[in-house]
């Protein structure tokens, strides 16, 4: 990238990437005009969707699965619709978050032997929803459908460790084929078991579970029949795969426990509302809203990884600059993108529920959430790309304590006075809490700006040389496939 110098262009009084230090001889050279700037950041653009493209499309398949079955129980009834939606939010939602944290062999048992401990969350769904004041209706309900999805848990334990493994193979495409193969099994499923055959809540757990676990068995059939040389060497039985468990745990500590705190600040707000007065209009509303936050954030999940992975790069190969201009450059492509979701909601807020449920007092509630929502979606498109920035950087602690700050210290409180004592409802409860995402995008908007990009790559060195890796090169990950 050192290529993208400014050359004959006209030039700006100031460069737009100043010099912040020494840097690596082949850093990212100095921007002095608007047209290398533009080759510049055309070159990145490149390179983030080459990263972005194939997982974000990978996600979104995925998380298509459940977003079709709540979408599937939305027009069986209104309770049915806050069932799927109370456990894809709070039981499956808190084997998500802590399955994501940590990254084929060692992570499969770390993640099986997760899986068992929260099965208590699954067997127990009922009287856990019922000690959180959910309407009861909704409590028995979810508990059944949790019963039912305990199959998905242990799908959970397996895949996310596939994905990651993929991944560092570049082998992006292969996930997105499966996840799309997947995506159409699923629609055909669900509408099989739940139209034809009238199979109800249990039809749409029975196509989720079988989805999940065709996913699960065409990535792992991709990895053993060959196609990942020198990574994959068939199944460890020795103390190769299964050693050092304690310490391969604890460099995941950091990253889980950040994910975490962001999966389940949305699902105390799927709780919380349950709470409210008729509960099941209130639940039913939030969980279509969160449904659709769900495809968006799945999109920036793209560029989260993709942002890590650049910026994890350029710091370990001595390019400060270019790491801080990959961020910029994901950052206004982020925002652009979140532009479009926020004038898209205010413009459709009174029908964009209608698609997921037949309730016309639902599709109102949903409706006057709808600016409240909008600026959830523009927030959130520059909050996980700067999480991205931070797994990059290896700030996860930092981000794990600002999370927790933010989102429980500030948002849920100020979300729940709103909502009750100030008798505000849902948009009251959202309103609030979206303060606190506020908060947290202003902090690391203003931790990346006053961090010393060439102090940040000098210990990206050291420790790919303290772990053998020899130098910064050699270390990468491909930016391209």
């Amino acid at each position: 990238m050192a290529s993208c110098a400014g050359g004959g262009d006209e030039p700006l009084t100031d460069a737009l990437l100043a010099r912040a230090g020494s840097g690596d001889k082949d850093d990212l050279e100095e921007i002095h005009s608007v047209s290398a700037f533009l080759r510049c950041a055309a070159e990145e653009n490149r390179r983030l969707w080459c990263l972005a493209g194939p997982a974000i499309f990978t996600s979104l398949a995925q998380y298509s699965l459940g977003a079709i079955t709540q979408v599937a129980a939305g027009h069986l009834t209104t309770l049915e619709l806050d069932a799927v939606s109370t456990e894809n939010s709070v039981v499956a939602g808190l084997a998500f978050g802590i399955m994501l944290g940590v990254y084929l062999q060692r992570s499969w048992l770390l993640l099986t032997a997760t899986a068992v401990c929260m099965l208590p969350l699954y067997l127990f769904a009922t009287p856990i929803l019922r000690f959180f004041h959910q309407d009861d209706q909704i409590a028995v309900m979810a508990g059944r459908f949790s019963l039912y999805m305990v199959p998905q848990l242990f799908a959970y334990a397996l895949n996310f460790p596939i994905q990651k493994f993929l991944q560092a193979q570049s082998k992006l495409m292969a996930m997105a084929a499966v996840s799309a193969a997947a995506l159409v099994l699923h629609v055909a499923l669900t509408w099989f078991l739940v139209v034809p055959m009238r199979m109800g809540l249990i039809g749409l757990a029975v196509a989720l579970n079988a989805s999940w676990w065709f996913v699960v068995l065409g990535q792992l059939a991709y990895i053993v029949m060959g196609y990942c040389p020198g990574a994959w060497n068939g199944f460890e039985l020795d103390s190769l795969a299964f050693t050092e468990l304690f310490s391969f745990a604890r460099l995941s500590i950091g990253s889980a426990i950040m994910i975490c705190l962001e999966f389940w600040f949305y699902m105390f707000l799927i709780v919380i509302v349950g709470n409210l007065p008729n509960a099941q209009v209130a639940v039913a509303a939030v969980s279509i809203c969160t449904n659709l936050f769900g495809w968006q954030i799945m999109v920036f999940f793209g560029f989260n990884a993709a942002i890590s992975v650049r910026v994890s790069n350029e710091l370990g190969a001595g390019r400060p600059r270019a790491a801080r201009f990959a961020i910029a450059v994901v950052l206004m492509s982020s925002v652009a993108i979140g532009v479009a979701f926020f004038v898209a909601v205010l413009l459709l807020r009174d029908v964009y529920g209608a698609p997921f449920t037949e309730s016309p007092e639902v599709v109102h509630a949903v409706a006057s959430l709808g600016v409240v929502f909008a600026f959830t979606l523009l927030l959130n498109s520059v909050q996980p790309v700067l999480s991205g920035v931070a797994v990059g950087a290896g700030w996860q602690w930092l981000v794990a304590y600002i999370n927790l700050g933010c989102y429980y210290g500030v948002g849920i409180p100020v979300g729940y006075m709103i909502a009750f004592p100030l008798r505000r409802g849902i948009q009251g409860m959202w309103g609030g809490m979206l303060t606190g995402v506020g908060l947290q995008t202003v902090i690391l908007i203003a931790i990346t700006m006053r961090t010393n990009w060439n102090k940040e790559a000098s210990e990206a060195s050291s420790r790919i040389r303290q772990w053998g890796g020899g130098g910064g090169a050699s270390s990468r990950i491909p930016d391209s496939f």
